[in-house]
């Protein structure tokens, strides 16, 4: 039993409330996150963190089971990162001391400082922005007879577009050569069975002139 230990309640919405329990047992919990019944509220995860020079146990309690449109929504370290969880939740810290655990009031801050630990840490994106924003443009004292149309330095690698549009064209005139034999080949087939279906209709339509000759005599 501790006297005025500060929890974290973790409400449906994701919120985080502050919340300070002047007598704590841990069958009472579920009374804290607003559930009239202990039917299925338990503990899911201890987390042993190290921070500061101490070391820490961090406990969630929760339901698994409830109604739809009651799903919790924050999102839990691993390894109930993808445990679903129905309305408040509530977490529980304990400090290690002499290999014994003593319960242990946490603040917003201490756990938000735990949280970043056990999810590996956050890149700083602000802190990014602004640095990319002050970087210095190294190529912004360079001659423009030094730099391509698009501003990078030319050098062995990097070439102006219209020497890239030069070489792509040889390679198309290449491809429409190819192209062209192609039709050339097609072209003469075509013509042979022409030649042969008009052959074979003249043959069929021979006239006999000596049969002509015959009766004018």
């Amino acid at each position: 039993m501790a006297q005025n230990l500060n929890v974290i309640i973790v409400e449906k919405t994701g919120t985080l409330k502050s919340l300070m329990i002047k007598e704590y047992k841990e069958e009472e919990l579920y009374k804290k996150c607003g559930f009239k019944k202990p039917d299925g509220f338990k503990k899911h995860t201890d987390w042993k963190i190290k921070l500061d020079g101490k070391k820490y146990v961090i406990s969630v309690y929760g339901k698994t089971d409830g109604k739809a449109n009651m799903e919790n929504k924050y999102d839990f370290p691993p390894p109930i990162d993808n445990t679903l969880f129905f309305g408040s939740c509530i977490i529980i810290c304990y400090v290690v001391k002499d290999g014994n655990n003593e319960l242990f009031s946490l603040t917003s801050e201490l756990w938000i400082k735990m949280y970043e630990k056990l999810f590996g840490g956050f890149e700083d994106l602000v802190s990014t922005a602004i640095e990319d924003e002050n970087e210095i443009d190294e190529l912004e004292n360079v001659p423009k007879e030094k730099k391509t149309k698009q501003g990078y330095l030319k050098d062995g690698f990097v070439v102006d577009t219209d020497g890239d549009d030069e070489e792509y064209e040889t390679e198309d005139e290449d491809s429409d050569a190819i192209d062209d034999t192609d039709d050339t080949d097609e072209k003469d087939d075509l013509d042979g069975e022409n030649i042969e279906d008009i052959g074979s209709e003249l043959s069929e339509d021979t006239y006999d002139y000596s049969s002509d000759e015959k009766n004018k005599k």
